[in-house]
């Protein structure tokens, strides 16, 4: 309960709360096509609404956190890249990030574009073969 109240009340994580940002969304989606075709059911922590970019965020409590990107667990990265496949067609007009949030810290993780278009290739290439 005090690692929540602390992300809430960290303004570093104001925008992340702010009108209009969601808790907690259903996420269902068919993602591909064809034999590579597969279903998504998932929930996505917090999707926060910063102007043109759509953050979603997952919150994680690893202890410690991870200090670097390549301590983070693939299967972390391989969700956000899922989710953010999933609310393509949905948002076309902004731009997908995505982003962890360790509790324990608290400290925010953006995950670059670069290592989620990766792990997007490896969903979608691992679904496409037998």
């Amino acid at each position: 309960m005090a690692e929540s109240l602390a992300i809430v009340e960290d303004p570093r994580f104001a925008p992340l709360f702010q009108p209009g940002s969601l808790a907690e969304i259903p996420v269902v989606a068919r993602i591909g096509g064809g034999e590579g075709e597969f279903d998504l059911e998932g929930q996505i922590d917090r999707l926060a609404v910063l102007d043109r970019d759509l953050l979603i965020l997952d919150y994680k409590t690893n202890r410690p956190p991870p200090e670097t990107l390549t301590e983070v667990a693939p299967a972390y990265i391989a969700q956000l890249a899922a989710y953010r496949v999933a609310l393509k067609g949905l948002f076309p007009d902004h731009s997908l990030r995505a982003a962890l949030l360790w509790t324990d810290g608290p400290q925010l993780m953006e995950i670059p574009s670069t290592s989620l278009d990766a792990a997007e290739d490896r969903l979608m290439r691992r679904r496409r073969e037998p």
